[in-house]
């Protein structure tokens, strides 16, 4: 993905008086990386625990996929607020 898509470097570090970007994290993995918390920790509340590899008989899709599928989506949205 193009810079304008992912946000760029999470972290950039600083070389020679200018940003330079590093490989790794993405800031919208980086967004994505905390909803993905603040979700599990929702869909764990009552339990104490997430069970991840559950599959939705409805649609067929485990709950670990709708988190990753949503969290990236809200970060997304993140990156496009960013911008506007």
């Amino acid at each position: 993905m193009e810079r304008e898509e992912t946000g760029g470097a999470a972290f950039p570090q600083s070389g020679f008086g200018q940003w330079a970007p590093q490989c790794g994290m993405t800031l919208r993995d980086y967004f994505a990386a905390g909803f993905a918390a603040a979700q599990a920790t929702t869909t764990s509340a009552d339990t104490g625990f997430i069970n991840a590899g559950y599959v939705d008989p409805r649609d067929g899709v485990s709950v670990a996929e709708k988190i990753a599928r949503s969290s990236y989506e809200l970060a997304d949205a993140m990156l496009a607020a960013r911008s506007a």
